[in-house]
């Protein structure tokens, strides 16, 4: 890992028990490349189409179609004096805006038609109200400036007033604008949560709640949690986290539980501290249990928070082994998804970084063998995981925890075979792996072994054309273990360095090292 990538990550390592000098090379990597699932991503923002039958609970007036009018109509309707050609024309701009392609929220903002809206969501016509929230809803799904017009026109007050309206749908509504307003970024977000949105939601959950409204409210709760720089203001967003982990245990609905999950995925992704605190609400046992449905749209946030939680503490990530974690992690790393293995592996990768009671129990859960097959089949981006968790253990794991990865998983060749990955962070994260082998082979008297096994497995060839790389670390780092292990001239010295046996402890001999109290054999 170069000392870039070194300071950039710093904040997320834990720190080696075995040498406090040496971050771990733990990895809480919030970068694009990982994070990149938009299929299986929630939608920040959602527009309410137009479908009368499904979606609005209005009908008609007089059961007839008004004649269709253009955009200075609908205007001018709009500002009449006259109620019911007010309706007309907020009835007719909202299903403007509700067109499946093409909405014309642009020219609907440039004619004026948001402060007009805002004036309605005051009126004392429900009717009247549901079509003017309905129309700024589908403006706020739009572009950030589309959203902005709406949130400068200061309407988000008007919509947490009507969160606590009698009519439900003009509730679900307000709550369906409010997420999008806050799923614009941090700044909108932080707008709805000062004009107390947490207080206006935590009232509409309850077990009369219907299930629609319930799915748009934990979608909203899930766009409070989201976002960096900043942060949401964490005294508010803890607020939410008891109900959220009520949610999981109690709901069976999918869009409810992937959102749930969403919602703690966002607020697990950063200091531990807030770990802790979705730890405390006991949400982690059932966010394991979550890991082995067959819904993807569940396994992917279900899996980001636990991946998120095992970057914490130890006594954080002991909460995910003692609840079932391991098993399911080694079922998530056959999955056909790639994306959930390359998670599933960056996940176990943290745990390999933590102390050796841990490793110890990713050995024992057998996930050794997935994280092989990973190696030697995944895509590259598993692959990439897959390494680390490899090494990570050769740089925190006792001797015996080392040699199982070689002797008994058989990791060395799939591992080796990365050094020809395409990408250079890929063959960095081996390079220095071999290098924590080797180190632990000199200590144990048995580099020459080492050395001949590396070369069986074509990863002396693979050095060697890596000192051609167009990387330079990646060039100095296969020249350097070049240099140190397999240079010409070492073999006699390492004869007259190997160590003999001292007090009944340690023997080994250059052509057949021997393991201590009769271990292991590089």
């Amino acid at each position: 890992m170069n000392k870039s990538d070194a300071n950039t990550r710093q904040g997320h390592y834990k720190a080696n028990t075995l040498n406090m000098q040496d971050s771990r090379m733990r990895r809480h990597e919030v970068t694009i490349e990982l994070r990149k699932s938009k299929k299986e991503d929630q939608l920040f923002k959602r527009r309410n189409i137009n479908d009368e039958d499904l979606t609005s609970p209005l009908k008609e007036l007089n059961g007839q179609s008004p004649v269709l009018l253009s955009v200075d109509e609908i205007v001018a309707a709009m500002n009449s004096e006259d109620p019911e050609r007010q309706f007309v024309g907020m009835q007719q701009a909202r299903k403007m805006l509700s067109r499946e392609r093409n909405p014309p929220i642009d020219v609907m903002i440039s004619h004026g038609i948001v402060p007009i809206c805002i004036r309605f969501l005051q009126h004392n016509n429900p009717l009247l109200q549901f079509e003017a929230a309905w129309a700024l809803t589908n403006i706020a799904s739009g572009t950030s400036d589309q959203t902005r017009c709406v949130i400068e026109q200061n309407a988000v007050p008007h919509f947490i007033a009507l969160l606590q309206s009698k009519s439900l749908n003009l509730a679900e509504q307000a709550v369906w604008a409010l997420g999008n307003i806050a799923g614009d970024g941090p700044a909108a977000r932080d707008i709805v949560i000062q004009h107390n949105v947490i207080d206006g939601i935590l009232r509409l959950i309850n077990n009369e709640t219907p299930l629609s409204f319930l799915r748009n409210i934990v979608w909203l709760m899930s766009n409070l949690c989201r976002n960096k720089n900043p942060s949401p203001p964490f005294d508010q967003v803890k607020r939410l986290l008891p109900v959220l982990s009520q949610l999981l245990v109690y709901q069976e609905d999918i869009q409810v539980l992937a959102d749930a999950c969403w919602a703690l995925s966002y607020v697990t992704d950063d200091e531990n501290n807030k770990i802790q605190a979705v730890v405390d609400t006991n949400a982690v046992p059932r966010l394991v249990q979550l890991l082995q449905t067959d819904e993807p749209s569940i396994i992917v946030p279900a899996l980001r928070s636990v991946g998120n939680i095992v970057t914490g503490t130890d006594q954080q990530t002991d909460v995910v082994i003692a609840a079932g974690g391991l098993p399911k992690l080694g079922m998530l790393l056959q999955h056909s998804k790639g994306n959930i293995v390359k998670e599933a592996a960056w996940t176990v990768s943290n745990i390999t970084a933590g102390n050796q009671k841990q490793i110890q129990a990713v050995i024992d859960a057998g996930i050794f063998v997935q994280i092989r097959h990973v190696l030697e089949k995944g895509d590259f981006k598993a692959q990439k995981e897959a390494a680390w968790a490899v090494t990570n253990t050769t740089t925190s794991g006792t001797p015996e925890q080392i040699v199982d990865l070689i002797e008994k998983y058989k990791i060395l060749k799939p591992f080796i075979d990365l050094l020809e990955a395409k990408d250079p962070r890929t063959i960095k994260v081996v390079q220095t792996g071999l290098s924590n082998l080797f180190a632990l082979a000199e200590k144990l008297g048995g580099t020459e072994n080492l050395c001949l096994m590396v070369e069986e497995l074509g990863g002396l060839d693979k050095l060697e054309a890596l000192q051609q790389h167009e990387n330079e670390e990646v060039y100095k780092k296969a020249y350097a273990l070049i240099d140190t292990y397999f240079s010409a001239g070492d073999d006699e010295a390492e004869k007259e360095l190997a160590p003999q046996e001292v007090n009944g402890a340690l023997e080994f001999n250059a052509t057949q090292p021997k393991a201590p109290e009769g271990g292991y054999t590089f």
